[in-house]
């Protein structure tokens, strides 16, 4: 008898289960550290994924310090806000749709990928004169993964933060005194936001933009088909229709 609770007896259960929700939240944790890794590195020293460091380089910029652009960071600030109103815009008028609203996550992610697919389009025509426009397109596109990720509520899943997730690791440790729940999903969040990041900062140093903003797009175009191949019980089953945000 399976659990009703994904991810109950950590990602080896879920796994074996065929449980592939987790599979495509650590792959959109990866695209993330691509995202950041194109956004710090090739826009200018702000973040499109991770409003923490954005929200702190505003202040950084606001007090004058160099290499950081007060404008840029706003504008993605506010990307972001405007994407996950899209989210939760689309959440809501899933709901006129019962039979349908399990599908309501591979939309969002596949709206993500449109946008990171533009992005990439902007990138490669012209890469001299993007950097708002991607700034806008990678933030809208993360704003509305961050919508979505939040309302399913998955533990240690969150797909762009990580500081939960490694205070996790540690409090909950043997070392602490604890049980280490969860400890293999959230070391895999970890590896695939570092892996993300690499192979985005290695991207971006040697080939420009256009390429690693190709590969998020795709990345999150798989994302979705995967789970769009998740049958309606199962995903009902497993925890893919919305859950109020922890």
């Amino acid at each position: 008898m399976t659990s009703s609770t994904p991810g109950k007896h950590g990602p080896r259960h879920a796994l074996a289960h065929s449980d592939r929700l987790p599979v495509a939240l650590t792959a959109l944790t990866v695209v993330t550290g691509l995202v950041d890794a194109i956004s710090y590195l090739g826009l200018g020293h702000v973040f499109t994924a991770n409003m923490t460091g954005n929200v702190v380089i505003i202040a950084f910029a606001a007090a004058g310090a160099p290499g950081f652009s007060l404008l840029a960071s706003l504008v993605s600030l506010a990307a972001f806000l405007g994407g996950a109103v899209v989210a939760g815009r689309l959440e809501l008028t899933m709901r006129q749709y019962p039979r349908r609203r399990h599908r309501w996550v591979c939309i969002c992610v596949a709206v993500e990928a449109v946008l990171l697919l533009a992005a990439a389009a902007v990138a490669f025509a012209a890469p001299h004169q993007a950097r708002y426009p991607l700034i806008v397109l990678t933030a809208v596109a993360m704003g509305i993964r961050n919508g979505t990720v939040r309302k399913l509520a998955i533990p240690d899943m969150t797909t762009t933060v990580l500081t939960l997730t490694v205070t996790g690791l540690a409090f909950d440790s043997s070392l602490a005194g604890g049980t280490n729940p969860r400890a293999a999903r959230r070391i895999t969040a970890v590896l695939a936001m570092l892996a993300g990041a690499l192979s985005g900062a290695w991207l971006v140093l040697h080939h420009g933009l256009g390429l690693p903003l190709l590969i998020s797009a795709v990345s999150a175009a798989a994302t979705a088909l995967v789970l769009l191949r998740i049958p309606a019980a199962e995903c009902n089953h497993r925890n893919c229709t919305p859950h109020a945000p922890s």
